[in-house]
């Protein structure tokens, strides 16, 4: 019968078919640019650092105050300090919160309640830290002084959405079967989220606080508005002063006239980005190591 299809004959290439493979070599080739690009623009930021902040990286630059009247030497280990503390106590805020928001949107909320959480929680991913900064100048800074308690607390807005949305991920990936052997058990529900499904997604959580934790470590805006009048000293009063910090340091010399604060402050982005680096790449390995122990 004419037009009938026959499978023992071979298949002829159309016009149809050859503008799909040439459409698909074009998306390949354009997603293979944009990958190669990215990877480029990183190398170059990398390289930039490393290269003009290298030199004056040595123990005294990690270890000593920085010079009280400018000029060269000087080390930047109150802003080191100062950094670890105000992400010390972000951290302490946010985790618990977001942990806490995860939990509930996955094993209490029904859909209705937790896809607006969800929203709101994305919102504030995408908000501009400036905002965050204002924002807390305005509750906690306005009126009072500032200190380094209010930078940690806009430093925590900012890493709590962070925290639930990938702990919530890491929450879904708990085998059903796992909550379901523990109803049949008669355990409650809360014993069952802290006895069964947290400690499955522990590994996931821990990958998700890091990232949250290089995040919030290379923020400058809001730590501009909050813990930026500061002396030069080591000191870990949180809640009485402004501490040091290495983002709001390397502002402060990027603006000053002096060649040997340009020095310095490349020296300090260096040592952040080395920090931040070293922590996405642990919460990747975590990350990974997490998602197979739960998908297998």
């Amino acid at each position: 019968m004419t037009g009938e299809f026959d499978p023992t004959v071979p298949l002829t290439a159309t016009g149809n078919l050859r503008r799909r493979r040439v459409v698909n070599a074009f998306a390949e080739m354009s997603a293979t640019a944009a990958a190669v690009l990215a990877v480029a623009v990183l190398g170059v930021v990398v390289a930039a650092v490393v290269s003009r902040g290298a030199g004056a990286i040595d123990l005294d630059f990690l270890a000593r105050d920085p010079p009280l009247f400018g000029g060269p030497g000087g080390g930047i280990a109150p802003a080191i300090v100062g950094s670890v503390l105000l992400v010390g106590v972000a951290t302490a805020i946010a985790m618990p919160a977001g942990i806490l928001v995860a939990i509930y949107m996955t094993e209490f909320a029904g859909p209705r309640t937790a896809r607006p959480i969800r929203l709101v929680l994305d919102l504030l991913n995408g908000l501009p830290s400036i905002v965050i900064g204002l924002f807390v100048f305005g509750l906690l800074v306005v009126g009072h002084e500032q200190s380094g308690f209010a930078g940690s607390f806009a430093l925590s807005i900012i890493m709590v959405p962070l925290i639930a949305r990938a702990s919530q991920e890491m929450l879904l990936l708990v085998p059903t079967e796992l909550r379901e052997a523990a109803d049949a058990l008669g355990v409650s529900r809360w014993r069952t989220v802290v006895g069964v499904v947290l400690p499955s997604a522990l590994g996931g959580i821990i990958t998700a606080t890091v990232l949250a934790v290089a995040r919030a470590a290379g923020e400058t805006a809001p730590l501009i508005f909050t813990t930026s009048i500061f002396a030069n000293n080591v000191t870990l009063d949180v809640f009485g002063h402004a501490l040091p910090n290495i983002p709001v340091l390397i502002f402060i010399l990027s603006e000053q006239a002096d060649p040997a604060g340009y020095t310095r402050a490349w020296g300090a982005a260096l040592v952040l980005l080395a920090c931040i680096l070293v922590a996405n790449i642990a919460a990747r390995a975590l990350h990974a190591r997490s998602r197979a122990r739960l998908t297998r």
